[in-house]
């Protein structure tokens, strides 16, 4: 029997399943086959076994990127024997797919458009790299040329300007150590100071996946390990060593079961299996990175989580269990700020997985693991709230949801956040005086005898007299000497052509 005033349409979470698949165990699985398999386990997780699974009428998928499979859902739901009437996928790169995706599948059960629905994704990088290197062969499925989901969400623009692309700027490690420097500028810290807060917020993450049974790198890990170069942990681009980056190379899945609440009753779910969405809302930041007024704030964070926490009726100190999208150090700094959390707070760590770093980084498909995981903390916890963050490209796009045990007041919807207008011209191919914002030096694996990195570029973030930004690419030995041995952040520079500039302070010590 449904509890009283329940909306028999009402959204419920009622199983949830993750799988890894960790070096040196049998097989090389790909991503629907450990779809799949989490999506089983969430069906045990539930207490109706396959049940639910095969009543299925929606099956939303992360689009996976170790094999770009066109309708990954079509593929999962064969193997599981179900029939579902819709396939939904999201937009191929962006990993705010799964909030995206379970407002979608949430919005469509509160309008009597779904009753069962399942929503997974996987990836399977760890394996395809054991097979390209000669260590066996993959046996995963292909889909018919012209295979398509009903609907694709989320955005497919591209993520770059051409001065961007440029500069060098065409991944995510240098787009994100940019804004990390451009983030110790604005909060004054030395390099060694912000080294110092970045290991030690990816130390607290690391201590959170050794206690997660389904993390890709369950070991604690020291500030002086994460933020140490040495040839386990190589520089990739200032202030980012590998330790402090997102790790892709992993085997994992994570699958959801959600019902109308009517669904889940008549399927015999108890009751305490049950967590509610009770708000979820996505948002895009002003959408080139060059472009934003400020390259380490998010707007679209702070709308996202106000409308989300505002739909839940609850404030951000209510919520008792966090999980901020963790990439990189700074993406998790951002989303604190926007949303009004520290980072340091031990009664509240900011992950419920360790991160993309050490819980691992599938894909798209992150967020899927962090929701599975907040599922069993709020049945545990069953008065409580939780929060997720999702982002796509680099501090792009974005979702926002609110979780809780407890039913809601109200039926679930959800919003698209109004993000307030932030943008900054910029100024391609100037020359003349400017300051610097930001910079990350960009660095080579080592190839000599003693493997050690090389710097290869400085890539520089400027502003001119008129506030505008300039982006460069300069791979002069000096120049890189510069940047290397000294800290020229907030200095005077006078560029002199797209690949040349001028120090005109000097250098500071590190």
């Amino acid at each position: 029997m449904l509890p009283a005033g329940m909306d028999p349409r009402t959204p419920v979470l009622v199983g949830a399943g993750q799988i890894v698949h960790r070096a040196g165990e049998p097989g090389l699985p790909g991503p629907v086959e450990l779809a799949a398999e989490s999506l089983r386990r969430a069906g045990s997780d539930s207490g109706t076994g396959d049940r639910l699974l095969r009543a299925a009428d929606l099956i939303a998928t992360a689009a996976p990127v170790s094999r770009p499979y066109p309708d990954l859902g079509a593929l999962v739901a064969a193997e599981l024997g179900a029939a579902p009437k819709r396939t939904v996928q999201s937009a191929r790169f962006g990993g705010d797919a799964p909030l995206r995706l379970l407002n979608f599948v949430a919005q469509a059960i509160a309008e009597g458009n779904s009753d069962v629905a399942l929503l997974t994704g996987a990836e399977a990088v760890a394996s395809w790299n054991v097979a390209t290197r000669g260590g066996g062969t993959l046996d995963w499925p292909e889909q018919p040329e012209g295979a398509r989901p009903t609907d694709v969400i989320g955005s497919e623009r591209g993520p770059n300007t051409e001065m961007e692309t440029a500069a060098g700027l065409w991944g995510p490690v240098y787009f994100y150590a940019l804004m990390e420097t451009a983030l110790r500028g604005r909060l004054g810290l030395s390099e060694q100071e912000h080294r110092e807060r970045i290991g030690g917020l990816w130390s607290r993450l690391s201590g959170v996946a050794a206690r997660n049974p389904y993390a890709w790198q369950p070991t604690e890990r020291s500030i002086a390990e994460l933020v140490t170069p040495s040839p386990a942990n190589r520089l990739v681009s200032t202030p980012y060593p590998k330790l402090l980056v997102a790790n892709l190379s992993v085997d994992q899945g994570a699958g959801l079961i959600v019902c109308s609440a009517a669904a889940a009753d008549a399927a015999g779910v108890p009751h305490d299996r049950w967590v509610f969405p009770h708000g979820g809302a996505t948002a895009t930041d002003e959408w080139f990175v060059s472009e934003r007024t400020d390259l380490a704030a998010s707007p679209a964070i702070a709308a996202a989580g106000q409308a989300a926490l505002a739909a839940a009726g609850i404030a951000i100190d209510e919520v008792a269990h966090l999980d901020l999208y963790s990439c990189f150090p700074v993406a998790v700094q951002v989303a604190a700020e926007a949303l009004g959390l520290p980072i340091d707070d031990p009664a509240r760590p900011l992950s419920v997985t360790g991160g993309l770093t050490f819980g691992g980084g599938p894909g798209n498909n992150y967020t899927t693991h962090a929701l599975a995981t907040l599922v069993g903390l709020l049945r545990a916890d069953s008065g409580s709230y939780g929060l997720a963050t999702a982002l796509g490209w680099y501090i792009t796009k974005h979702g926002v949801g609110v979780y809780s045990a407890r039913p809601p007041a109200q039926l679930f919807r959800a919003v698209e956040a109004e993000v307030p207008v932030a943008r900054r011209d910029t100024a391609p191919g100037y020359t003349g005086p400017a300051i610097v914002e930001s910079y990350t030096v960009a660095y080579r694996k080592g190839s000599g005898p003693d493997r050690a990195d090389e710097p290869e570029a400085v890539v520089i973030s400027a502003l001119n007299p008129n506030g505008a930004r300039i982006l460069l690419r300069v791979s002069d030995a000096e120049t890189i000497a510069a940047f290397t041995d000294g800290d020229p952040l907030g200095g005077a520079v006078d560029i002199t052509a797209a690949d040349q500039l001028t120090l005109l302070t000097e250098r500071t010590a590190r």
